[in-house]
């Protein structure tokens, strides 16, 4: 995937991981009731702060705040960018 964005600083470009479309049980949720992911993958990265270089990379699974991040469209598809302290962990 190529994406010609690039972030400036700590902030990081993440695609979310698609919602869950059914429960485990089998029985499917309406897009009312589905929860927002919280987990997603880098797919761009800045270069970091001066005194504080990035510990993300690009294709790094993470995990992240239920608010975190402002949502932008890119290529017709959702991301979210962020910063790097906005991020939990990476999976």
């Amino acid at each position: 995937m190529s994406i010609s964005f690039k972030p400036l600083a700590d902030r990081v470009l993440v695609e979310p991981v698609a919602a869950e479309q059914k429960t485990a049980s089998g029985i499917y949720i309406p897009d009312t009731a589905k929860e927002k992911p919280l987990q997603g993958t880098i797919v761009a990265a800045g270069s970091g702060k001066v005194d504080e270089p990035m510990t993300v990379k690009v294709g790094d699974n993470v995990l992240y705040g239920q608010y975190s991040g402002t949502e932008i469209k890119l290529d017709g598809k959702a991301y979210l960018i962020m910063r790097e302290a906005d991020i939990y962990g990476i999976l």
